[in-house]
């Protein structure tokens, strides 16, 4: 029998994009910070900024828990497991509280705080509405049951508005109004062609971070909001085996910079549970490979914005592309992919070299390509996916590129739309595809066991 868990947590949810999840998320959790809680935090769905933000606030990482890469009972052990310790979580939601894959509220905000049994905080913008946001309200409160709605709190509202409409809200759903943000000049994050800014992109974001945390202490109901998380029952659930230490492990190297840093936390633990040591360097900036590197794992970011950086640094470019020709087991996801191609295209139109690994070119389009969730099934063996083999994704990128590979077969579930991506050579694996490595745990084992082999042959 799973053994129960009492973890202190509370999700912030809203009825759309757009609506300051984030700034709230994090303005909540510096706010607990200061209350000696030592929180954590969690990001509903497959986004990679977002948990960014969640690091830069509390300095310890963020993870996503998504429905459509994980069950259930994996997601209940994910999150018991990365919460302990901790003495709040604070789960941010995605787009709006139902919306989920396709025209469903599968992989939803809803359908995780009802698989994790959490209280759920709905932020509210109330811009040209009076009671008819209360009808708002409701409308999300009834749409499915339970809801998991515990409390609203009114985002981007004035003290004399709040006054008016928490009443009404009160009134005709029985929520509490938590109290209200008001709008804080300067305290947004801006936005471009995949989401927020990066983190370190955002100037004083510390600074703004105080500044949401201390008007929340003002004008919201801090006491009664935490109270909500500690209301949540407990969790029953088998938390995850303890990382192994692994000092004679390979070594895998693993681009974290402005270029590349949309990495699931998940995937890297993946690979620490399957033996090996990480080391993060610069692409950008860089002249070599961390010394002793049998590995390398590119992942997603921005290249396209950085693209001369990257061109200019030619020891970085021909060190990767040394490597990858030597054999070393190499990873490499959309960002990484467009980083190996000859060439890439920058927002601007200018096609800079790059590693010159692959012989396709990176280009830009003028909207989201094959964005969503995809399964791939090998349509062949390789050194990571065997025939057959399924591996769950995502996909979301603006930039494509002349050669997106054959090995594996892409397949939407929401409108049944399927392509072929990824390119294998040698010990190389590349693609659009953000994959989600323990939907099948055997392939971080065998791409260990290769950087073990790629280790044991340099030895020699």
């Amino acid at each position: 029998m799973m053994e129960g868990h009492s973890i202190p947590r509370l999700m912030v949810a809203a009825p759309s994009s757009g609506s300051g999840k984030t700034t709230l998320a994090c303005g909540l959790l510096r706010a607990a910070q200061r209350r000696g809680l030592a929180p954590c935090a969690f990001k509903c769905g497959p986004d990679y900024i977002d948990p960014m933000f969640h690091r830069s606030v509390l300095g310890v990482p963020s993870r996503n828990l998504d429905l459509f890469f994980s069950s259930e009972e994996e997601v209940r052990s994910r999150l018991v497991s990365a919460a302990q310790g901790h003495g709040l979580a604070v789960l941010e939601g995605v787009m709006g509280f139902y919306d989920g894959q396709g025209n469903t509220d599968r992989a939803s905000s809803w359908r995780l705080a009802q698989a994790t049994r959490t209280p759920v905080l709905l932020a509210v913008r109330p811009q040209g509405t009076a009671l008819t946001l209360a009808a708002l309200v409701k409308g999300v409160q009834t749409f499915r049951t339970p809801s998991q709605i515990a409390g609203v709190l009114l985002n981007g509202c004035t003290q004399r508005l709040a006054e008016l409409l928490t009443p009404a809200i009160q009134g005709e759903t029985g929520l509490p109004v938590l109290g209200y943000l008001p709008q804080l000049p300067g305290c947004s994050i801006p936005s471009r062609h995949l989401g927020l800014f990066t983190p370190d992109e955002v100037e004083d974001l510390s600074a703004k971070v105080d500044r949401v945390a201390g008007q929340l202490a003002e004008t919201a109901n801090l006491d009664q909001i935490f109270a909500l998380a500690r209301s949540a029952p407990e969790l029953e659930a088998e938390p995850l085996p303890p990382l192994p230490d692994a000092p004679d492990g390979p070594l895998v190297a693993v681009a974290r910079d402005e270029a590349f840093c949309f990495y699931y936390e998940d995937n890297l633990d993946e690979l620490r549970r399957a033996g090996v040591r990480l080391a993060f360097f610069r692409p950008t900036r860089d002249r070599a490979l961390p010394e002793g590197t049998c590995g390398l794992y590119l992942g997603g970011g921005y290249p396209e914005l950085h693209a001369r950086a990257l061109s200019e640094n030619r020891a970085m470019g021909e060190a990767v592309r040394r490597a990858v020709l030597d054999g070393m087991p190499t990873l490499a996801e959309c960002g990484g992919f467009l980083y190996l191609q000859s060439t890439l295209e920058d927002g601007e139109g200018v096609s800079w070299p790059m590693a010159g690994v692959l012989d396709g070119a990176g280009f830009k389009t003028s909207r989201l390509q094959r964005f969503g969730y995809v399964t791939l099934t090998a349509q062949e063996d390789s050194p990571y996916l065997k025939q057959g083999e399924t591996v769950a994704a995502h996909e979301f990128h603006r930039w494509d590129c002349t050669r997106n590979g054959e090995l594996c077969r892409a397949r939407r579930l929401s409108g049944g739309e399927a392509w072929n991506c990824m390119v294998e050579q040698g010990n190389l694996l590349a693609g659009f595809p953000h994959l989600y490595f323990p939907s099948n745990p055997q392939f971080a084992v065998r791409f260990a066991a290769a950087c073990r082999q790629y280790q044991e042959r340099n030895a020699l």
